[in-house]
């Protein structure tokens, strides 16, 4: 009886309880031009096979029929049919927050099991249960560094993806937290480490890098983190590639971990919703934003799990509060839980070398235009043709082209970031070099 309609009369009996007429009256209140007044525009008497057909057709023609080359902080990757069979579980989909232990330990659980695997990836010591996304978990850790070192000013690479600067410009605004960028090198790519040593002061709190950054390049990691630490300044690693971890070595040298967990398994989905986290040393655990799921036991003793640690202002003294975070992304985070389940270490070593693999082939045949080492994104110039004027050209022929770096970086005009993933054809790539080669 679940998806059966109910019958006229219980219709009947539901309006009259509520005081309406018809079925339309539950709708009179919206705009008369947002109301359908004519049937779907499907010929009549057709079965349903037909109408199955119908919509299948209707659907190749979206974007999901055609190859792309975006990249630039979301990225087409495989998502195995595994993750909506357990994400659609009414247990998950439908789940309160988890305040209650005794009847959340399903859910508590899986979180626990993500903090985990965030920390085996990150190669820090603590992790929380998610953060919005990536964008928002920037100035989150940006924060808890000026809470740390007591200092109130943050340096960040211009590398670092532009719309996370953004939104940590907006943070920045009634935080009395001065940001100041640095710059990246022209020729590698990566970030220029002799403007950053100039910059780098005892007032700084955080030296924030992205790796792989947003043209696609490996940063220094290690050489950054000595460069913040001798001033005392704390390192901040952002990621928004989360494939890139099964192949690079963690950032270690990092004192807070934060980025972007969409590859795994999380559609793009016209820009959300995501999933974002932050991890860092255990000495700063009691300085982390959100809520953390920490292991227990029960009254019998069994191993059992619950929210250890929620410092925000529903819970303390708004003053002693680290973040007005709310919550957190639980059913994309389990997403994201499931896909790292799905493949394991090994498989993600291996998802992340046919992501090299595949945009080196792409590389070979263009002319990059950084010399940097990258991992499955890069920049190279259109030539005489603009940006726009090649994308069209792509899109002719079922392709979606790179990212206009005008929009963003204006001395890069005239520039693409292009990105190849394991869901990218070899037969497309060549299309793709024959077309900015023409």
């Amino acid at each position: 009886m679940r998806y059966l309609p109910k019958s006229d009369s219980e219709r009947r009996q539901m309006l009259d309880t509520i005081g309406a007429a018809s079925l339309e009256d539950l709708v009179s209140h919206l705009p008369p031009e947002t109301m359908l007044h004519r049937p779907l525009a499907i010929a009549p008497g057709k079965s349903e096979y037909d109408i199955v057909d119908h919509f299948r057709a209707a659907g190749n023609r979206n974007a999901s029929a055609y190859s792309s080359f975006l990249g630039a902080g979301v990225y087409a990757h495989y998502r195995p049919v595994l993750v909506d069979v357990v994400v659609s579980r009414g247990e998950f989909l439908t789940s309160y927050t988890p305040y209650q232990a005794e009847i959340a330990q399903g859910t508590l659980t899986t979180i626990f099991e993500f903090q985990t695997m965030i920390c085996q990836l990150t190669g820090m010591d603590v992790a929380n249960a998610s953060m919005y996304d990536g964008s928002t978990a920037v100035p989150e850790a940006a924060m808890m560094a000026l809470r740390i070192t007591g200092r109130n000013r943050v340096l960040i690479s211009r590398a670092v993806h532009p719309e996370y600067r953004a939104v940590l410009e907006c943070y920045a605004r009634n935080q009395q937290m001065p940001v100041e960028e640095f710059s990246y090198d022209s020729g590698t790519g990566a970030s220029d480490l002799d403007d950053l040593e100039k910059k780098l002061n005892s007032d700084t709190a955080a030296v924030i890098v992205q790796n792989p950054n947003f043209f696609g390049n490996l940063e220094n990691i290690k050489a950054a983190g000595e460069m913040a630490h001798k001033q005392g300044a704390l390192l901040v690693v952002v990621f928004t590639e989360a494939v890139s971890l099964g192949l690079l070595e963690p950032p270690r040298e990092a004192d807070i971990v934060c980025g972007e967990l969409q590859s795994f398994a999380i559609s793009p989905s016209f820009g959300g919703p995501y999933a974002g986290i932050i991890a860092a040393r255990e000495k700063y655990l009691r300085q982390m934003p959100g809520r953390l799921v920490g292991q227990t036991k029960d009254s019998n003793g069994n191993r059992a799990f619950c929210l250890t640690l929620s410092t925000r202002e529903q819970h303390i003294r708004r003053e002693k509060a680290t973040s007005n975070i709310c919550t957190n992304q639980a059913l994309i985070a389990l997403m994201a839980t499931v896909f790292m389940t799905v493949y394991g270490k090994e498989g993600l070593r291996e998802l992340a070398m046919q992501n090299l693999a595949k945009s080196h082939y792409l590389s070979s045949k263009l002319k990059p235009k950084f010399t940097g080492p990258f991992f499955n994104e890069f920049v190279v110039a259109t030539g005489k043709r603009t940006p726009a004027e090649v994308n069209d050209a792509l899109l002719a022929r079922n392709i979606i082209g790179g990212l206009d770096l005008n929009r963003f970086y204006p001395e890069l005009a005239g520039h693409v970031l292009l990105c190849a993933t394991e869901m990218t054809r070899r037969k497309d790539m060549d299309v793709l070099a024959e077309v900015l080669s023409a």
